[in-house]
């Protein structure tokens, strides 16, 4: 895919450019119009450029694979979406009225004012959960307050539908969320739970209310976990107006421990509906945070809960079984390619309920320098993931079905073997090289995977290569048992 400049007046599927409204590191917002549609509406495009990290273009697949599922008056209605081969974007409803982010500059605000946003906001996770995703990025800039009042969630490119792939969980094993709101199981790579939700939606509230942020603002990785063993300083120990009923609302949403959390968004909307009949326990009375000592024991405590945390959720089990195809795209492999997709027909023909992971590993130099942009100008990952895409079509698979992961990696064996053990593949078809029978039967990447590989590994050759290996008296393993 070309980088295509856009700008004021050109034209893309129909949609008249119109004026930039928004640029950040993620994405650029533009105001379009076409003549079949009277509303307001905006086509955000990726920021894909040289030195992109490929995170950002992974969350735009996934923004493209929930919005459209999305419906109601919490979600701006998607129009259409643009494919990675010409120019990824979104076009979606232009939500009229304002951001929760201005808000912040009037905080701390009074208790009836966080009660009344909280609920708005409860009350759209509700509809947002109903359907199957979980935003997993709450956070003021994100979410809008409609003129007539309804609040709705923008960005998705860190969400989750329970019932598609998660294709953040699946190629990066690192915490996603934005720092000051991250739920303490989503810093332990946990994107399962809806009660994440609850507790962003409890930082929000606690800024609000105190002009705070409860865990400040962490600047690496390892203070994101401070959350897991130390409490924040009740709200009332800095604003002494707020009522003990809105403590008792925000800490809770604040529990590390997901069963003392608010069960449900609807439970949480509830009590803030209601909040002079909210039932106050020790939280409502918190003077101050946890004692060292009671840190340190959570900080024992937390340790043994992040292998826990990394289990597969019983919807990712649903899916299975799993077969991940290792799709090499280089000049010459067609041939291979070929005899590999028919291998994964075959296996769609005897196993209806599998899903297909096709993976591709973007080998990276160890010592020069990797540059993100071919001859003519495209992001490489970009150009892979079209065809890797294009690779797949003919299966004619749903999204729910097959997934693309292209893989930025200095080994690739390495990169296979690890994505197949971290989604608990259950099986991998990949294809074995046909130059040199020495370097296929020693040392290839093939025979690696085969080596080292958690799962049953199924090696596809070219027939030309089975040919020179049966000449050769030689024959390649072809299957690792678990």
């Amino acid at each position: 895919m070309a980088r295509e400049l856009l700008e004021s007046g050109s034209i893309i599927d129909g949609f008249r450019i119109g004026e930039k409204i928004h640029s950040g590191g993620m994405a650029t917002l533009w105001r379009v119009t076409r003549d079949d549609i009277a509303q307001p509406i905006v086509m955000k495009v990726p920021t894909i450029l040289d030195g992109d990290d490929a995170t950002i273009i992974v969350g735009f697949e996934m923004e493209m694979m929930i919005l459209p599922r999305l419906t109601g008056v919490h979600v701006p209605k998607c129009f259409a979406i643009g494919d990675f081969a010409r120019q990824p974007f979104l076009v979606m409803e232009y939500i009229q009225g304002h951001s929760v982010f201005a808000l912040i500059e009037r905080a701390p605000l009074s208790v009836e004012e966080v009660a009344d946003l909280g609920f708005r906001i409860a009350t759209a996770l509700v509809d947002l959960h109903r359907q199957n995703v979980l935003h997993l990025d709450i956070k003021p800039s994100n979410v809008m307050i409609r003129e007539s009042g309804e609040a709705a969630f923008i960005d998705f490119g860190l969400s989750r539908h329970l019932f598609l792939p998660d294709l953040l969980e699946e190629e990066f094993r690192v915490p996603m969320g934005t720092g000051p709101y991250i739920a303490p199981e989503q810093v332990l790579k946990n994107r399962t739970d809806p009660r994440s939700d609850i507790y962003s939606l409890g930082v929000l509230l606690y800024y609000l209310a105190t002009n705070v942020r409860p865990f400040g603002i962490p600047q690496a990785q390892s203070s994101l976990k401070n959350r897991l063993w130390r409490d924040p300083v009740p709200p009332r120990k800095i604003v002494p107006t707020i009522s003990p009923q809105l403590q008792e609302v925000i800490l809770r949403c604040l529990e590390v421990d997901l069963d003392r959390r608010y069960a449900t968004a609807a439970q949480l909307a509830f009590d803030l509906k209601n909040l002079s009949e909210v039932k106050l326990t020790e939280r409502a009375h918190r003077t101050d945070r946890n004692s060292f000592f009671d840190a340190t024991k959570r900080w024992f405590s937390s340790i043994g809960i992040e292998s826990g945390a990394l289990q597969p959720s019983a919807t990712q089990n649903n899916l299975a079984p799993i077969i991940m195809v290792a799709v090499d795209l280089s000049e010459g492999m067609e041939a291979l390619m070929e005899e590999l997709r028919i291998h994964v027909k075959r296996v769609l023909a005897t196993m209806p309920g599998v899903r297909i992971a096709c993976v591709n590993v973007l080998k990276l130099n160890r010592l020069t320098i990797n540059y993100t942009l071919d001859d003519e100008g495209r992001n490489i990952h970009v150009q892979k993931l079209v065809e890797l895409r294009e690779w797949g079509r003919p299966f004619g698979l749903s999204q729910e079905r097959i997934t693309f992961h292209v893989i930025e990696h200095m080994d690739p064996a390495v990169a296979l073997i690890e994505f197949a053990k971290n989604n608990h593949v259950d099986q991998v078809l990949i294809g074995a090289r046909a130059s040199s029978t020495l370097r296929r039967f020693l040392g290839s990447v093939s025979s690696q995977v085969v080596a080292e590989a958690s799962c049953t590994v199924t090696v596809v050759r070219a027939p030309q290569a089975q040919q020179e290996l049966e000449e050769a008296g030689l024959e390649m393993p072809s299957q690792s048992a678990e």
